[in-house]
């Protein structure tokens, strides 16, 4: 299928806009991880200063619902997709400028910082908003779960590729190292994004007006889709279950150690394999919405419920292994739950690409950029809550395994309370998904539904 079409992108067109994800992976990547260690290893700083700037990019993703009308205003997202990989680049190249310069001069390293990586989290708010919502325009609705596992998968083989090739041309590290090394991840990030975005969304969108709706103000698009409670509950159940898949990410490992007594090299291990339990969950996830033999394989809602339902039961496993550790096979738990949360965030991505067109229309950008920010919220917040809560519960109840225990425990009730909001979605007939986006501009569908990620 020609992906310039104004019909459904095909997989040649779904891979180049996984293409894109990954860009927008790698630079994210570097800023989040690898500017992180130099921080605290290299330049001997505190943890809170990478912490309180990982926490500003996810802050300023806020503007999502706005990146998202000025996209539904102009009716083209190409511009919004290659504008906000150029705004990322940018700013990730002046957050190793900033690093690099806190070696020498702090407080001036430190204010440069602070800008770079608010203009991180503008370009992922402007070009993720976009790119997913020209997903949900063009991608039919029995492959949008399928699809969202490409772009998904491919933005986590960008975190890959990149953190593999950085961590071995930063080596012998240098500041000036550094500097290029980031400099030439940001431009060819910003190339590969233009070269895949070239020609994508055809010239038939490029010249279609955008809806009448879509040129009121901002405030009066936004009160539109909040005064639809499906889109209400849609954004309060990816706030939930945003902050239950984060809230473990910074505790998991030192519980490992703590509890378990896991080597460090043994508790990175650990992540590795909760994150190949995630890949294989996207990748189960992928059949969603997929009919074989004339049999269903599931709604993208009944994966979505039903992986937020298998991430508590995993949870509530972790429970029980911080009662009587060192017998419980971690390990095992630890993947379980990888493919769990793989397997619901994928279908939740699903589920959000039916429901960006549903109501007003013209409106599929704020939409969009709306649930984009409640996940960016609970991504914010997850990670110090659960390790605010872990450091609560160690000093109530003074032992480490039962305290640990209590946190993941909360964790699995927000799954639970997750997979109750998810079951109120309401699904809309998938003939409804079968027509052309330019033949039904703004009413593609009625079902209401991060990382990460971007």
């Amino acid at each position: 299928m020609n992906s310039g079409s104004t019909r459904g992108l095909g997989w040649f067109g779904i891979a180049r806009l996984g293409l894109v994800q990954a860009a927008l992976g790698a630079v994210v990547v570097l800023t989040t991880s690898t500017l992180n260690r130099v921080m605290v290893v290299e330049l001997a700083l505190p943890a809170l200063l990478p912490g309180l700037l990982v926490a500003l990019h996810y802050a300023v993703q806020a503007t999502r619902p706005r990146m998202g009308f000025g996209s539904d205003v102009g009716g083209r997202r190409t511009p919004w997709i290659v504008g906000g990989v150029a705004v990322l680049a940018l700013g990730g190249l002046g957050a190793a400028l900033a690093t690099a310069m806190m070696g020498t001069q702090r407080e001036a390293g430190i204010a440069l910082a602070v800008l770079s990586y608010a203009l991180v989290g503008l370009g992922v708010s402007a070009g993720g908003t976009s790119l997913l919502v020209l997903l949900a325009k063009r991608v039919d609705e029995p492959r949008r779960a399928s699809a969202a596992a490409v772009v998904w998968v491919m933005m986590i083989a960008g975190f890959a590729v990149t953190a593999s090739l950085a961590g071995r041309w930063l080596d012998p590290y240098t500041p000036q190292r550094l500097v290029g090394v980031c400099a030439a991840v940001s431009a060819f990030a910003l190339v590969l994004a233009m070269a895949a975005m070239w020609g994508l969304e055809g010239p038939a969108l490029a010249s279609a007006a955008a809806p009448a709706a879509a040129t009121r103000p901002f405030r009066m698009a936004l009160a539109e889709v909040w005064a639809d409670p499906q889109a209400r509950l849609f954004t309060l159940f990816v706030f939930l279950s945003m902050l239950a898949y984060s809230t473990q990410d910074l505790i998991l490992e030192p519980y490992a150690g703590a509890v378990f007594g896991f080597t460090p090299g043994a508790s990175t291990q650990l992540s590795g394999v909760q994150h190949g339990g995630t890949l294989a969950g996207m990748l189960l996830a992928a059949l969603a919405g997929r009919r074989v033999a004339g049999h269903s394989l599931g709604s993208t809602r009944a994966w979505t419920t039903g992986g937020c339902l298998a991430s508590a039961l995993a949870l509530f496993g972790l429970v029980a292994s911080g009662l009587t550790a060192p017998a419980w096979p971690l390990r095992a738990n630890v993947f379980l739950m990888g493919v769990a949360n793989g397997a619901f965030s994928i279908a939740a991505v699903g589920s959000m690409m039916n429901l960006a067109g549903a109501g007003a229309g013209g409106r599929e950008g704020v939409r969009m950029g709306l649930w984009g920010a409640a996940q960016a919220l609970g991504f914010a917040l997850g990670g110090l809550f659960g390790a605010a809560a872990s450091d609560l519960a160690r000093w109530l109840i003074g032992s480490l395994g039962p305290a640990y225990a209590s946190v993941f425990f909360v964790e699995g009730l927000m799954f639970l309370a997750s997979a109750a909001l998810a079951l109120k979605i309401a699904p809309q007939p998938a003939a409804a998904a079968s027509t052309p986006a330019r033949s039904r501009p703004g009413s593609e569908l009625h079902l209401a539904v991060p990382k990460g990620a971007p």
